[in-house]
């Protein structure tokens, strides 16, 4: 299937979007369910690095972990799941329209395993279609500065 994919324009740098989309850390702030996230290691991000995030879903809190296949900051970041029965593929590309606006596009996909090649067809991906607008627009809000 194709990727679920959302985008929108920023009124921030391409390095400033870059940095607060790609940040772990920060994905509890504007991605619905998830209540943390980290890189398995401090310093740069490299490629095969670990992105570890838990999710809150159904009640309960479920670890992943997916590794980063990609990056040319700020332009280009993705990670793919390694674990667990749902495992997402995430690309975000960032363009700098000006100095100070750029637009950014985030595109999901996602892999079953086990009880995930019947879960990602009937939930997770109607889910995500939801979802990724709504984290999107949250997104944009945070780095704007508005609520």
């Amino acid at each position: 299937m194709a990727p679920i994919v959302t985008t929108t324009e920023v009124d921030r740098s391409a390095t400033d979007v870059f940095a607060y989309a790609t940040d772990p850390t920060l994905f509890p702030e504007w991605q619905k369910g998830v209540v943390d996230g980290r890189m398995d290691h401090a310093g740069t991000p490299a490629v095969g690095a670990h992105c570890l995030t838990t999710r809150r879903i159904g009640g309960t809190s479920r670890a992943s972990t997916s590794e980063l296949t990609h990056i040319d900051p700020p332009r280009t970041w993705g990670v793919r799941g390694i674990d667990g029965p749902i495992r997402a593929t995430v690309d975000v590309t960032v363009e700098p329209l000006t100095a100070d606006r750029s637009r950014l596009t985030i595109a999901v996909d996602f892999n079953g395993h086990g009880i995930g090649k019947v879960l990602v067809p009937l939930v997770v991906r109607r889910e995500a279609r939801k979802e990724m607008p709504a984290n999107v627009a949250a997104l944009k809000r945070r780095l704007e500065g508005t609520r």
